[in-house]
């Protein structure tokens, strides 16, 4: 309630002088599908008009969603029995995504085979598969098996067993009566095939991904497009962890939300983005560059003394107090500022800066008269200055974890944590941030509103 999806498309149409409407102006539900023991669910609409067919999954809005999502183990895409060597091979995709496809997936192809006009082919048919969360893991697993064998209504999801003639379900309608004449012919295909998901979580490993890639090489995917908020924890799971690959189909759409939300829910448009084109960014179509953070674990570890690793910057900070000009006066100035602290009391000054680095006592200074004439007090008080303002982000990279990369994942830890991170994931989060990338401020229960395109209030 609140969320009126068909008005901000109509007024982003409107804004930008469109009259191609997605659809067209006779799109119709044609059918629902539901398992109930998985929790396998989809619509069906179409345009005959623009001969257009949607398939659209549902996402996570059942307990039994939760079991289905909460299970991070993997199958192979293609039902059957493979050695070991062959398995470390194959494309494998989450259990619980296939099983719950595969419980509806024969049924709804039979079905959208029969969704065509009459007289007509389902390959005169664009078809665009979508979904949330969930329904975006169902969405990719279908549009791979379509990419990959057409439309075979002879059996669920892709397996070594033959499956049964893909045209029987529909053996009474004109395209069944055609293709029982040409029994030997193929499964058929759309005109044109496009998948736009919303917040997916990862659906396969990397195998899985490459196959979804050639696919796409191959023109037997059209387009393909995950559409995620970039706060939204979910399109961070399963998480690849010992020897579990998972990996994302297509291509990345960064959307962002306001920055500023009222306490009554009301957008703050006074706090924005500094570049308001920033908001959206398409990966390998966008002419800026930034971090993909539903991709960059790939780019996680780094060398611990790379350039803004702690180590480094100790090493620096030790370095710039170092005023020795060759590697023999460098040995020459430690050994005469240790004879010279064996033979002094400054052993409390020692002490006093490294309680500083362990945040014992408040950092000292990071020059004194002492330091000035012993340069091993400088260098110890510029490293400890240095480790009293370590982070935990500091102290990953010095076990080879990116800081960024670090950074972006505490983050991720402190909104889970505060609850805030699966907020991201919902639909006014996506709403909002949807709204706010083709120049509106769209607020649930709210009147959506323009933005001006010169104004530095962009949100």
């Amino acid at each position: 309630p609140g969320i009126t999806w068909g008005v901000l498309y109509d007024k982003f149409l409107e804004k930008n002088v469109l009259d191609n409407k997605l659809g067209g102006r006779d799109l119709e539900h044609c059918f629902f599908i539901n398992h109930d023991k998985t929790g396998g669910s989809c619509a069906v609409y179409r345009s005959l008009e623009q001969k257009l067919i949607v398939v659209s999954f549902r996402g996570t809005c059942r307990p039994i969603d939760l079991v289905t999502d909460a299970s991070i183990f993997q199958v192979p895409w293609v039902e059957g029995e493979y050695t070991d060597e062959e398995l470390a091979t194959i494309p494998k995709v989450h259990v619980g995504f296939r099983k719950s496809l595969n419980s509806i997936s024969r049924r709804l192809k039979e079905l959208l085979l029969a969704t065509v006009a009459p007289g007509e082919s389902i390959s005169d048919y664009d078809l665009l598969v979508t979904g949330h969360s969930l329904g975006g893991a169902l969405a990719t697993g279908f549009v791979a098996d379509v990419a990959e064998y057409g439309i075979d209504a002879g059996r669920s999801l892709p397996q070594k067993e033959p499956s049964e003639e893909w045209w029987k379900a529909i053996a009474n309608t004109f395209m069944g009566k055609a293709a029982e004449e040409k029994a030997a012919r193929d499964p058929p295909r759309p005109k044109s095939l496009r998948m736009y998901n919303f917040g997916s979580p990862r659906v396969g490993d990397s195998n899985f991904a490459e196959l979804f890639e050639l696919l796409m090489e191959k023109g037997n995917i059209d387009q393909a497009y995950r559409i995620v908020n970039s706060q939204d924890i979910i399109a961070r799971v399963p998480r690849p962890m010992l020897n579990i690959d998972y990996e994302h189909c297509g291509r990345t759409v960064l959307i962002e939300e306001p920055l500023g939300v009222e306490g009554d829910g009301e957008i703050d448009a006074a706090v924005v983005d500094s570049d308001p084109k920033h908001v959206l960014w398409v990966e390998g179509e966008s002419d800026f560059d930034r971090v993909d953070p539903i991709r960059d674990y790939r780019n996680a570890t780094r060398s611990p003394t790379a350039k803004g690793a702690l180590l480094s910057e100790l090493f620096q900070a030790f370095q710039e107090t170092n005023l020795a000009t060759s590697p023999d006066d460098a040995m020459k100035n430690l050994q005469d500022a240790v004879d010279e602290l064996q033979n002094s009391d400054k052993a409390e000054d020692i002490k006093l800066i490294l309680d500083s680095a362990n945040g014992k006592e408040e950092a000292r200074p990071p020059s004194t008269d002492e330091e000035d004439k012993n340069p091993l007090l400088a260098q110890f008080s510029a490293v400890a200055d240095r480790l009293s303002k370590a982070t935990m982000t500091d102290l990953a990279s010095v076990i080879g974890i990116d800081r960024t990369y670090a950074d972006r994942e505490l983050q991720i830890v402190q909104s889970f944590l505060q609850g805030a991170a699966l907020a991201h994931h919902l639909e006014d989060s996506y709403y909002a941030a949807l709204g706010r990338s083709v120049g509106f401020i769209a607020s649930v229960g709210e009147e959506i509103l323009a933005l001006e395109d010169d104004s530095s209030e962009q949100a």
